[in-house]
């Protein structure tokens, strides 16, 4: 049997990284990522898993982001035996990220039962629990950066920094081959770290490799080169201008990382007089318990990284649900840092819900923002949303601030690619949207050649790889979902539908062009007879009149 890996996610979308490499001896998983998007690439967690989990020997995280670990849980739950590697630090983040994420997909689905019992439509159960997370998380066996482990037989692996958040890697296989006197060297890039960054060191990883899998995330596009005295001041910018408006800065807030790398500008701006002393709310649990790790992890970060960013007076973690809901009460001078991220679930969904239509709110968005969240519409100047069925107008100013975002722009990715060459087979292009992976792959071919070995792999491809020669596609199933979904799927358009029709029925000039307008459309959805018949019985019970 040759060496096979099958690409199970992160191919022409960013979430859900999940790859497979299976060998004569053992299969194993390198990633087991969440699904996050639309609602169309979210119902891909609900389904089963593409795989034998019985039939995985081990599971090798790279960090602890909930596209790359956060089905673990229910892999776990569908009968995985094997260990998990991570490194100490993404152990210590996963022991809070996958409990607060089977948490939260219960209140989300308890919400949605809620709605659906209205409806008179089935119930539909959580991808997984806070019980099934915790019953996962004995199965992590902590391994430390560089040191060479025994993964399943005849494998093993090495933690390389990839600089992108606390306890983050790229990870180097070495897989043994019949008949090869040297193993086969893979590299996955896991995600990325931009370089220059306030808690981590610059990403590295070791080069002369026969295939690397690399992200291609910000594939795309050139970010300002600040400095993180530059950025500082970006933000303390924006801040100071929505304070003066009188009103809150609400910040979708990454739980792990971004929250605490705003933390630690926040308290130089602070320090420096740069912003006022107003008070800071982190109102999410997991963030919360993400900084006590980063507390606990500091002196491990960065050799000039901060000593004491997280402990100020000022700013104050929000404890439990009703101190969240207390905060409804502020009108302004205050920042909320809430999760989700991308404003899809949590906490912030309920700030966003009172302050959205306020003109003195400001939105400052400091993250990637997948097609068709709730981030993503507000960032390209959506008017109007919904938020837990409810329409709510956006009179806010929304900010975003790229210049946090935990990944490698495309300058930063050809840079770490060309320390990785040579590679002698195959580069395995993923994680990333299909227009980022497409410029990056032509960036790459421009600096590097055009006959860089670069590879495109779809969702559910298998590929042979072996020392001697290049990848040979071994089978393709038919796509998942269609790309156009990963954008905007039938329930964005839906929400959207909606909203222009209310809108259009109020800019009517009376009630004859409201029904009109509402005839018109009946006779596209086709329920032409209903309309008529409604028409006829008006009519006679005028004649009865």
């Amino acid at each position: 049997m040759s060496v096979t890996l099958t690409f199970h996610g992160a191919c022409g979308i960013v979430t859900g990284s999940c790859f497979r490499l299976s060998t004569a001896k053992a299969t194993v998983l390198i990633e087991c990522g969440l699904f996050q998007g639309t609602k169309t690439v979210r119902n891909l967690n609900y389904g089963p898993l593409p795989f034998d989990p019985k039939s995985i020997a081990a599971t090798v995280l790279t960090h602890a982001h909930i596209d790359h670990c956060g089905l673990v849980p229910k892999l776990v739950r569908s009968g995985f035996k094997g260990d998990i590697f991570a490194t100490p630090a993404t152990g210590d983040l996963l022991s809070y990220v996958l409990p607060d994420s089977g948490h939260i997909q219960e209140i989300e689905v308890e919400r949605l039962n809620w709605r659906n019992r209205r409806r008179g439509q089935p119930p539909v159960s959580p991808i997984y629990t806070r019980k099934d997370a915790e019953d996962a998380l004995s199965r992590i066996v902590p391994k430390e950066y560089q040191e060479w482990f025994d993964i399943a037989p005849g494998m093993r692996g090495r933690y390389w920094d990839a600089g992108h958040i606390l306890g983050s890697a790229s990870l180097e296989l070495a897989v043994e081959l019949p008949d090869e006197d040297k193993p086969l060297s893979l590299l996955f890039s896991g995600d990325i770290g931009p370089g220059g960054k306030v808690l981590h060191d610059d990403p590295d990883a070791p080069h002369d490799i026969d295939a690397v899998i690399m992200e291609t995330t910000y594939g795309d596009r050139e970010r300002d080169d600040l400095t993180p005295e530059q950025r500082r001041a970006h933000l303390g910018d924006v801040i100071q201008r929505g304070l003066g408006k009188g009103g809150l800065i609400l910040i979708p807030c990454f739980a792990v990382e971004r929250t605490q790398e705003l933390l630690v500008d926040l308290d130089a701006l602070f320090d420096s007089r740069a912003l006022p002393e107003v008070p800071v709310y982190v109102d999410s649990p997991l963030a919360t318990r993400a900084t006590e790790v980063f507390d606990r992890h500091l002196e491990d970060l960065a050799d000039d990284g901060p000593t004491h960013p997280f402990r100020r007076g000022n700013v104050r973690f929000v404890k439990d649900v009703e101190e969240s809901k207390g905060l409804s009460r502020l009108s302004g001078g205050a920042i909320i840092m809430a999760g989700s991220g991308m404003a899809d679930a949590g906490r912030i969904r309920h700030h966003l819900r009172n302050n959205l239509h306020k003109t003195n709110t400001t939105v400052l968005l400091v993250g990637y923002q997948a097609p068709g969240t709730m981030g993503h519409l507000l960032c390209n100047g959506r008017k109007m949303v919904r938020i837990h069925g409810e329409e709510i107008s956006v009179k806010a100013e929304i900010v975003m601030i790229d210049e946090y975002s935990g990944h490698a722009d495309d300058r930063a990715l050809l840079a770490w690619l060309g320390d990785r060459l040579p590679v002698h087979n195959d580069i395995f292009l993923v994680h990333g949207e299909e227009p980022s992976r497409v410029a990056f792959a032509a960036a790459a071919r421009e600096r590097f050649g055009a006959d860089l070995p670069l590879r495109l792999p779809v969702m559910g491809e298998t590929v042979s790889l072996s020392k001697s020669k290049p990848a040979k596609t071994l089978a393709k199933r038919p796509p998942l979902i269609d790309p156009a979904d990963t954008i905007a799927d039938w329930h964005n358009m839906y929400a959207e539908t909606i909203l222009a029709l209310r809108h259009a029925l109020e800019a009517a000039a009376n009630d004859k062009e409201r029904r009109h307008l509402l005839e018109r459309m009946a006779k596209v959805i086709g329920d032409k007879r209903s309309h008529a018949k409604d028409r006829r019985t008006v009519r006679s019970q005028r004649k009865k009149g």
